[in-house]
């Protein structure tokens, strides 16, 4: 009867349920999943075993239950020493779950459920809520040392955390340790349930483990969190203007890459749920907080990238463009609806995010190029892998530290690193869906092919040889402050930079003007507040540059201005070069086919308007013309075939609710950036038809 009542009672004792089982993107995500679980059921985790690489093994700590250790009166001293040893142990509970690692990812099992104990009324009563973190430690040995006692020590330890629940006997513990020299902190297995029950919660306060490196390690954004690369192999992002290294960017391994797309494949479903309103408030907020840390994030390009520190507020304020844009994309999503198209039928279309997509960004706009792609693409409803330039990466990092702090749930955008290996990786990934790319001609050539062969939509944009066409009765004044401006800013490092100017009728009457603002020019870091040309982005680029400079004159260009040599005091190592322009070009040169890049000026001559738009058709991304002649301009502008045209000023990035477009041979894809085209290429079209009737009528329908 006895046995039966006890059953009866076990079987009212509030079940605590095991941990859902699971695939999650490293250790740390399944131990958190475990941990803050068994707080909800009212049990506290404790790591039994653990193989960083390999396996942990989750057990449940009963939380001190101690067997009863008073000796009975008659009992023998052997008898109660045999007692106490087996009794000093704490009560073992059968729970325990294990995770181990498969190929790249962390597998959750149950190995046993169940529990011998009831669970905690109130999850702080456990001793690991008691347990001082690092910080806390570091406190009492200053305080200690400054002459207070334990009580005075809590009373300002619970100034900064209210919850603590340690009392003046814990402070004598940690007292007589540092005594003993032990400087310490234990490292707790039971992992703490007041602020995490994740991880110990010493590791709270702690720096990340990339921030720790001089100099610092660019990290993966994984899952919502910033994780130090597992790899040896990085790239030195170095200053082009003083060459010091301002961080290492590990190149992502294999492993982590699918832990990248996993993460985002898994954020999808409820993301593509999450109420367009809701996706509109976080890019609300992340457009306040890129306002908020503007200063920091043009700086950061500015050493980074080299570029004048006023392009670099403008590189932040053209991406910054594109987030407010998205802000209002809900309009713009709206379907069609048709009424009763047959007897009783409606038809309406919807638009519906794709899945997982991909951005591969250059590294001219290490701010807009992201802010183009992923912002978008996030608010339309789909994840995201962004994959920064290696040259300059830390502008995507900071913009991605923003997006999770405005509220990006973990897994919906992440950040890879890495060169030619990682960008095969992302065409050839079965779970992406779409890829945007911006680059190189060679690079958009290889990313079309190989991504288009695995049925994935692609939009790539590269080259960067723009035109400009110069009609004789143009405005001197505003003609030669257009062409220095878009052809010397930015160091010429811009897609929408003018490399080419086509004067109609000859060079002559605009020579020694366009001449003297060149030289006008002042060539130094970007960091000083005065700066027009700032450094090129390496050591290989300058090369580059001055090799396709010499190859132009040797092939019989005149070299009117030679900026290749010049020396800015201080910085006798940046990657400098001034203005240069180059007349009597031709297009069977090297420098006219291939993309200079760089503050280069090519001046070519055309007997007339018809010969100056052959000039730009033969390989052009972007024209402009200047005249003061409107008939002139409107056959520019018909029989021009590029994407960007200007007229009377240089061709510069759209903004967002317009449409950023190329043409062939400059563009690959069906779809371009930006606007309506932009949410075009993120989203895919479904039709509905419906038809309702009443049941009972037993009618068919007449479709």
């Amino acid at each position: 009867m006895m046995n039966i009542e006890r059953s009866s009672e076990l079987n009212e004792q509030p079940q605590m349920l095991p941990p859902p089982p699971g695939t999650f993107i490293d250790r740390e995500e399944l131990i958190q999943h475990v941990g803050e679980f068994a707080v909800s059921q009212g049990y506290v985790v404790t790591i039994k075993q653990s193989k960083r690489d390999k396996v942990v093994v989750l057990g449940c700590d009963r939380g001190g239950v101690y067997r009863n250790r008073r000796k009975p009166i008659d009992e023998s001293a052997a008898e109660c020493i045999r007692r106490r040893r087996t009794g000093s142990r704490l009560t073992n509970c059968p729970f325990e779950v294990v995770g181990k690692k498969d190929d790249g990812l962390w597998v959750l099992t149950v190995k046993n459920g169940t529990h011998n104990h009831e669970p905690l009324k109130d999850i702080a009563e456990h001793p690991s809520a008691r347990r001082f973190s690092e910080k806390e430690v570091l406190l009492i040995k200053e305080m200690t040392e400054a002459g207070l006692k334990p009580r005075q020590i809590l009373k300002r330890l619970r100034q900064s955390n209210p919850d603590l629940l340690s009392t003046p006997k814990h402070v004598y513990n940690v007292k007589a340790k540092l005594r003993q020299g032990n400087m310490s902190v234990r490292n707790y297995k039971s992992l703490k349930p007041q602020k995490s029950a994740v991880r110990n919660n010493y590791l709270s306060v702690m720096e990340p483990s990339w921030r720790q490196h001089n100099p610092p390690r660019v990290p993966n954004l994984i899952g919502g969190r910033f994780v130090d690369s597992q790899s040896f192999a990085s790239i030195d992002v170095i200053n082009p203007a003083t060459q010091e290294v301002v961080s290492q960017v590990p190149l992502t391994t294999n492993e982590e890459f699918r832990a990248a797309v996993f993460a985002a494949k898994r954020a999808f479903p409820s993301w593509r749920n999450t109420p367009s309103t809701i996706r509109q408030r976080i890019m609300f907020k992340f457009q306040e907080l890129i306002r908020r840390d503007i200063d920091k994030l043009a700086m950061n390009i500015t050493n980074e990238h080299g570029k004048a520190l006023k392009d670099a507020y403008d590189d932040v304020l053209c991406g910054l463009e594109v987030v407010e844009h998205a802000c209002g994309l809900a309009n713009l999503q709206i379907g069609e609806f048709v009424s009763n198209i047959s007897n009783g039928v409606d038809s309406y279309s919807i638009r519906e995010p794709l899945g997982v997509c991909a951005g591969i960004c250059p590294f001219e706009f290490p701010a807009m190029i992201p802010l183009w792609m992923f912002s978008t693409a996030v608010t339309c409803g789909n994840t995201f892998i962004l994959k920064p330039s290696e040259k300059d990466p830390g502008a995507a990092v900071m913009l991605a530290e923003l997006a999770v702090e405005a509220g990006l749930p973990n897994g919906v955008l992440n950040i890879v690193h890495g060169s030619n290996e990682i960008i095969s990786t992302i065409c050839d990934d079965d779970d992406i869906k779409a890829v945007s790319f911006v680059g190189p001609s060679t690079a958009g050539s290889y990313v079309y092919s190989r991504a288009s062969a695995k049925g994935k939509r692609v939009q790539c944009n590269f080259g960067a040889k723009n035109h400009a066409v110069v009609m004789p009765d143009a405005s001197m004044d505003t003609t030669l402050n257009a062409l220095v401006t878009a052809g010397f800013g930015g160091a010429g490092q811009k897609r929408m930079s003018l490399s080419t100017v086509v004067f109609v009728g000859g060079l002559t009457p605009w020579e020694d003007k366009l001449v003297e603002r060149a030289k006008a020019l002042r060539v130094q870091p970007g960091t000083e507040p005065d700066t027009d040309i700032g450094p090129v982005i390496s050591k290989q680029a300058k090369e580059l540059i001055c090799r396709l400079i010499q190859s132009s004159v040797d092939s019989g260009a005149k070299l009117v201005v030679d900026g290749r040599n010049i020396l800015v005091p201080g910085y006798e190592h940046g990657n400098f070069i001034g203005p240069t322009i180059l007349s009597n070009v031709k297009v069977s040169m090297e420098c006219y086919k291939e993309e200079t890049c760089g503050p280069v000026l090519l001046c070519m001559e055309a007997d007339n308007i018809e010969e100056a738009i052959d000039i730009v058709n033969r390989y052009g991304n972007g024209a402009s013309i200047f005249t003061t002649s409107g008939v002139t301009a409107r056959k520019f502008q018909t029989e021009i075939e590029v994407g960007q045209v200007g007229i009377n000023i240089p061709i510069s990035a759209p903004f967002p609710f317009s449409c950023f477009t190329s043409l062939k041979p400059l563009f690959a894809g069906d779809i371009n950036f930006d606007g309506k085209a932009g949410i075009q290429f993120y989203t895919q079209i479904k039709t509905v038809s419906q038809q309702w009737k009443d049941v009972a009528a037993g009618t068919s329908s007449d479709v």
